[in-house]
């Protein structure tokens, strides 16, 4: 079509993991909590009345930052609310990328979160694909690949997805000590409170001037249909991205909702050590019945199957579960494709897990 910019014309979409309305599907596919909500957060959404919707909500979701900053120690103006963390990846992009032909692109290490290709796509600036080391490790050479192609961001998912490693606090702070005073690293911490560690030291103690931390509300405090995260980083950061989002980007009921899931950290770490012990149940299982299981820090498992020498194996169990009503994810992709990524469900989902893969032979 005539009206349509080249670059959309031709992008490839993002696609999601499936989303099956039945609801006796166990649904392992798309990494979200098992458990509910803290009742705090139930509570606020019940508590939202018709004149707050009739109004427009706070454009900066100021009561939200009060709470997210002293949650992290960091003052408000270092933190920004976003429409789920996949906004704040479209305002680093704009506000810190140029579009095609300047060069000062984005830099993203693969493979991670495909939303991100997607993004640089639409807006059509320079993308850099950094491969993985072994599994799945940030190489060495990171921060030199970034700066020699001109990059003005660097994309680092962690804990990792699809894979879940984390990498260390010294590694991440030595790549934003690298790009200093040349390009920004965003730090995508989805996943973060399934892990032992976060990267927060590098806006609090550190106080670095090119790092910005993602938080979502999604994984860790089961808020995947609210759409809400934010963004930690230093206050130039935080106020240029604050220039380049919608005017109001995140709703009356999605503050409330967000703001009482922070309140009530304590409560949901709860749920993220219930989602920490099926991991580690699930993983033993799988590699007593012959699978190869990354460590994870992160609310699902990347598992290879018993002599999955190619992808028929996994697209097969992929399949089969499926017909088992069992939804898992399977990425078409080198690296990934003879692996299935299993989310860490509940006790009883993950012994349903199991007794379908027995019953499919899914064992050595």
């Amino acid at each position: 079509m005539a009206y349509v910019r080249k670059n959309i014309h031709g992008l490839n979409a993002y696609v999601p993991g499936e989303q099956p309305s039945d609801e006796d599907i166990l649904k392992l596919n798309t990494n979200e909590n098992p458990f509910p909500p803290t009742p705090a957060v139930l509570k606020a959404i019940a508590g939202v009345g018709p004149e707050q919707l009739r109004r427009y909500p706070c454009p900066t979701a100021s009561e939200f930052r009060a709470v997210a900053a002293n949650t992290h120690g960091v003052d408000s103006d270092m933190v920004i609310a976003t429409n789920g963390g996949d906004e704040l990846l479209r305002l680093a992009l704009t506000t810190f990328c140029d579009p095609l032909p300047t060069g000062a692109g984005v830099a993203v290490a693969e493979p991670s979160y495909s939303l991100c290709p997607v993004l640089a796509a639409i807006h059509d600036t320079d993308l850099l694909r950094i491969p993985l080391g072994d599994a799945f490790a940030l190489p060495g050479d990171f921060a030199e690949r970034v700066l020699e192609a001109g990059c003005r961001l660097a994309m680092v998912v962690n804990p990792h997805a699809p894979s879940g490693r984390l990498e260390s606090l010294d590694t991440l702070r030595a790549v934003a000590s690298r790009l200093q005073g040349r390009a920004v690293l965003l730090v995508d911490e989805a996943y973060v409170d399934f892990a032992a560690e976060d990267a927060s030291a590098l806006v609090t103690r550190d106080a670095r001037d090119n790092v910005l931390l993602l938080r979502s509300l999604s994984k860790g405090y089961s808020l995947a249909g609210l759409r809400f995260g934010y963004g930690l980083a230093h206050r130039d950061l935080i106020a240029a991205m604050d220039k380049v989002r919608d005017s109001y980007n995140t709703d009356a009921l999605a503050q409330a909702a967000a703001t009482a899931a922070l309140a009530s950290r304590q409560v949901a770490s709860d749920n993220w050590s219930r989602v920490t012990t099926q991991r580690t149940r699930l993983a033993t299982a799988l590699r007593q019945r012959g699978w190869s299981v990354l460590d994870s820090h992160a609310n699902f498992l990347l598992a290879t199957p018993p002599d999955a020498t190619g992808v028929q194996v996994a697209q097969s169990l992929y399949r089969d579960l499926q017909k088992h009503q069992i939804f898992v994810r399977y990425f078409n992709a080198p690296t990934l494709s003879d692996k299935l990524r299993i989310t860490i469900g509940t006790e009883a989902q993950v012994d349903a897990l199991i007794t379908a893969l027995d019953a499919m032979g899914a064992s050595s």
